[in-house]
């Protein structure tokens, strides 16, 4: 594809980036990004994505804005209270960006309809509050042979990673997790607090991680989990190991 002089213009600084250039800047733009959750971690990814210029997103929600959502969820205003967030995130990135289609859902992912969302798509970001949905989106893109970028955060912590668990070498989500799942009496964001800045970083992390995996430019980050400490402030970088016994990516049938 050719870029026209408007797009030139758009994303001149990511063309001048020698790591990115135009050949990158046109697979961004013929990219697929799905994007499990619009809220703290999907709301700035899903603006800086738009802005980049992947060619479509589809974004995955089920829930709608609440007052206590927009200390955190900066897609989002006052006056979308009470509405669908991922019809609103489709409509703030027609008006961020024309380049960008845009497909929604509000229907939850979970292990029944999960594969057929991630189906085709050049990358998954997966910014879900629950193991449920993050191990549904998981094995999914294992299955379909699509590289995740998972993040979560909890207080001041943030963690983001990308797998690729059907390649020999590389873990998947469930590998670093197993088979957790959350309990009835788990802690929620909501009994213990979030600082809001996390969501940020994490997200624009996130979306940093999904445009590295549509470009390839830098070291890739499949099996390397960053974690971010708002305290103290530090961030280190931990190698995840692929699990043998892992019922995803583990065996043969899946590998």
């Amino acid at each position: 594809m050719t870029l026209s002089d408007e797009q030139l213009d758009r994303y001149a600084r990511h063309i001048v980036l020698k790591e990115i250039g135009g050949a990158g800047q046109r697979k961004l733009l013929q990219a697929e990004v799905v994007i499990v959750g619009a809220g703290g971690i999907g709301s700035p990814a899903i603006q800086y994505l738009a802005a980049a210029g992947v060619g479509r997103l589809t974004i995955l929600d089920d829930d709608k804005v609440e007052l206590a959502n927009l200390q955190r969820q900066v897609l989002f205003t006052t006056r979308d209270i009470g509405a669908a967030k991922s019809r609103l995130a489709k409509r703030k990135v027609e008006a961020l960006n024309p380049d960008v289609a845009v497909d929604f859902s509000a229907r939850r992912i979970g292990p029944d309809n999960a594969l057929r969302f991630v189906e085709g798509a050049t990358v998954v970001l997966d910014g879900s509050d629950n193991f449920a949905t993050r191990l549904a989106v998981s094995d999914a893109c294992t299955r379909a042979r699509v590289p995740l970028v998972s993040a979560a955060i909890g207080q001041f912590q943030a963690q983001i990673g990308t797998w690729r668990g059907w390649e020999p070498d590389r873990p998947c989500y469930r590998c670093f997790v197993g088979d957790a799942f959350d309990a009835d009496d788990c802690d929620t964001c909501a009994e213990l607090g979030v600082l809001g800045a996390m969501a940020g970083l994490a997200g624009t992390f996130a979306a940093l991680e999904v445009v590295r995996e549509i470009v390839g430019f830098g070291q890739s980050s499949s099996g390397r989990l960053h974690l971010f400490n708002g305290l103290t402030p530090e961030m280190r970088s931990i190698r995840i190991v692929k699990d043998p016994s892992c019922r995803a990516c583990g065996q043969p049938a899946t590998a």
